[in-house]
């Protein structure tokens, strides 16, 4: 039996991004995207409100960031982890391997509200989703190449493993955040 790879590891993220996580993520409202479960939490905010050292973006927002991570790291709210899902998870790789628009953090325009922002996630989604599933076997054998620094001589395959173990992981922890955040407004 032959194995199409390209399917399996396309597929394994999209049933999980239809059936779980972006169903978890309809009806967020723009109080749960900017809610900090903690004093202190990394967010998108005003760049006159940033608590981090590094804050980046462009326009009126800005991710709070700091390179290298704090130990421990800071608690995240939504509207980052979407951000990084947005910016450092699918767009950047979109861009370097498939014809994407540049993306990286000091330049994105961070979305001011819950919908632009899972209007992005969609889009950004689908454009990684589309490319995983235009690749091929040499395709998942070859280098990722410079773009994935270190990681640039592991396989395509390794990548897009990578990436769907990221948003299955930070979409686990934006359904948390918003298990937490209704709970407590109970």
């Amino acid at each position: 039996m032959s194995i199409d790879w390209t399917g399996e590891l396309a597929d394994q993220l999209d049933h999980h991004w239809r059936m779980q996580l972006r169903p978890r993520l309809d009806g967020l409202t723009d109080d749960e995207y900017f809610w900090e479960p903690v004093p202190g939490a990394w967010s998108v905010r005003p760049r006159a409100e940033a608590v981090s050292p590094m804050a980046a973006g462009t326009g009126d927002l800005v991710i709070d960031f700091a390179y290298p991570e704090p130990d421990p790291p800071p608690v995240t709210t939504i509207a980052w982890r979407l951000g990084h899902i947005i910016v450092g998870v699918f767009g950047a790789r979109v861009a370097a391997h498939f014809g994407g628009p540049p993306v990286d953090y000091p330049s994105f325009r961070y979305a001011a509200s819950a919908d632009e922002a899972l209007d992005r996630l969609d889009d950004v989604y689908s454009a990684w989703r589309d490319g995983v599933r235009g690749l091929g076997p040499d395709d998942l054998a070859r280098p990722c190449g410079p773009a994935e620094g270190p990681y640039g001589d592991r396989p395509m395959a390794t990548l897009v493993l990578h990436i769907n173990r990221e948003a299955v992981h930070h979409g686990a922890e934006i359904s948390l955040l918003r298990d937490l955040y209704r709970a407590g407004q109970g």
